[in-house]
């Protein structure tokens, strides 16, 4: 099975798992490198060589860590391949054809170690031609959050084929494969619906159940998987197998088309299996091009590599936070105000910058306990767009895109905050007891929403976030912040007295 790939190859192959990974279309992505969608399309085809220019700017803009400039260092001298069409041959294959997907179903098992995904898809050929290949990709991601950090990682530990252990069948049948991309951390390639013993097309009007399966350590297999709606699907179906000794917890989240990224809408379901912990969750009808990304922690147990790299690098609470990816003070881009969303023509953007947060989130959750409520402002993960959520004490989420702060009330009062861009102290800061706060909704409508005492200050403190203001700005003259050391108020709620409430 051949890996060699040509160099304007590899080029693509990144430049498509990065837009993968952040979630961003052609069109998303030239908005925010300044080109146009069809200059991106002629490169991801093969049409059109990269200029350098280009994938500076790609790889900033998708925080690939260097390796979409490292990729194209490699076209540096060398000759372009011409983009080859799929070759006909009576059959189409799983792009050209309008194939249904009547039941996704995936599962992943962990056995403390290893990994082992298997996928089960019930195809159905709506086309007048017959399939005879599908393509499957293989994305694997140990520091999400972190790309120079999990590129690096992969440099150094490739994603082998032989510790893949791919197998893959078509009701039953055997398959053989060929290989479209072969990176350190990604995998592409095409299904043949084929073995030496015969050929197995999927015939117009017929169904058959596609399955596959792969494993990978741990030490490649970061805490997250990931289902995207790439062809029309009816039902899918996610369950993930973990040992109940490491008191696993999961959580999900759904980015779609037409809502802003949100927790699942219905809850994932826990069992208990003969020592197992299984979680299961499906929906019906996922809209296309939807995404739903879960996501775990074992309580009992803290991963012994990320354990040994945080007592190396992440000794203050600062470096903990930045350890999950939260961006720290002395980045420009906390001094600036982020470029806001142009709605509803960028929801998807936007819903998938949410996203984003929801995750950094949970991560900034695992390392330290909240008991005030949290904030995240999208330039805290590097990201220049207008868009924070807020997450009250009891577990409310609130959702600002393009927030403003259009009202204050004459009441304040003076608490202690933490900020998670330099979270190694705690200032005292003034804050109205309530703000009007206008924003815009996911389809477009301008909406303004009343935030009171706690939520006020959680809600100002983003808003400022997304304008280029950090609270020491907002501290009384002659007011310093106080060491984490001294703070006695961590886990605790903010008080109010009886003329605040």
């Amino acid at each position: 099975m051949a890996t060699h790939q040509q160099p304007d190859e590899a080029f693509i192959a990144e430049l498509k798992r990065w837009r993968d990974v952040r979630g961003l279309s052609q069109t998303a992505l030239a908005r925010l490198v300044g080109y146009t969608p069809s200059y991106i399309s002629k490169v991801e085809t093969g049409q059109q060589r990269p200029s350098a220019s280009f994938a500076s700017s790609a790889d900033r803009e998708l925080r690939a860590g260097g390796a979409l400039t490292r990729a194209h260092g490699d076209l540096e001298g060398r000759t372009p391949t011409a983009h080859q069409p799929t070759a006909g041959n009576g059959t189409s294959d799983a792009h050209a054809a309008s194939l249904l997907v009547e039941h996704e179903d995936t599962s992943l098992h962990y056995d403390g170690r290893v990994y082992r995904a298997t996928q089960r898809r019930r195809l159905y050929n709506d086309s007048p031609d017959p399939v005879a290949r599908y393509l499957i990709r293989i994305s694997v991601d140990r520091f999400p959050g972190d790309p120079e950090r999990s590129n690096a990682h992969f440099r150094e530990h490739p994603l082998t084929w032989e510790e893949i252990q791919l197998q893959a069948s078509i009701n039953g049948e055997p398959l053989t494969w060929r290989v479209q991309h072969d990176r350190d951390a990604f995998k592409e390639l095409w299904l043949l619906f084929e073995n030496d013993h015969g050929r197995y097309p999927l015939y117009p009007g017929e169904s058959a159940w596609l399955e596959y399966s792969y494993t990978v350590g741990d030490d490649k297999w970061g805490t997250w998987f990931q289902r995207a709606v790439r062809l029309p699907t009816q039902l899918l179906s996610v369950r993930l197998d973990f040992p109940a000794e490491l008191q696993p917890q999961v959580w999900g989240t759904e980015t779609t088309m037409t809502a802003a990224a949100l927790p699942f809408r219905t809850a994932i379901r826990q069992t208990q299996e003969n020592g197992r912990s299984v979680f299961a969750w499906s929906t019906e009808d996922p809209p296309l091009h939807a995404r739903y990304r879960l996501e775990w922690k074992f309580r009992a147990r803290t991963d012994p590599e990320e354990s040994a790299h945080v007592m190396e690098t992440a000794e203050t609470a600062s470096e903990r936070m930045r350890a999950v990816g939260i961006v720290q003070e002395g980045d420009p881009i906390l001094t600036k105000t982020a470029r806001p969303f142009v709605l509803p023509d960028e929801a998807e953007d936007a819903r998938r910058v949410v996203a984003e947060l929801i995750s950094a989130c949970e991560r900034a959750s695992s390392v330290h306990v909240f008991g005030k409520g949290m904030g995240m402002a999208a330039t805290q993960l590097g990201i220049d767009r207008a868009a924070a959520i807020v997450r009250s004490p009891d577990g409310e989420m609130v959702t600002l895109l393009n927030p403003r702060i259009v009202e204050e009330s004459p009441e304040t009062d003076e608490q202690y905050e933490g900020c998670l861009s330099f979270f190694d102290v705690r200032g005292k800061v003034p804050r109205p007891l309530a703000i009007s706060v206008e924003h815009t909704g996911i389809d477009g409508q301008q909406r303004i929403t009343i935030f009171e005492r706690g939520m006020a200050r959680l809600v100002a403190h983003e808003v400022d976030h997304l304008h280029g203001q950090l609270y020491r700005s907002r501290m009384r003259d002659g007011v310093e912040p106080i060491p984490v050391s001294e703070y006695r108020g961590t886990g605790s709620t903010w008080q109010y007295g009886t003329s605040a409430q």
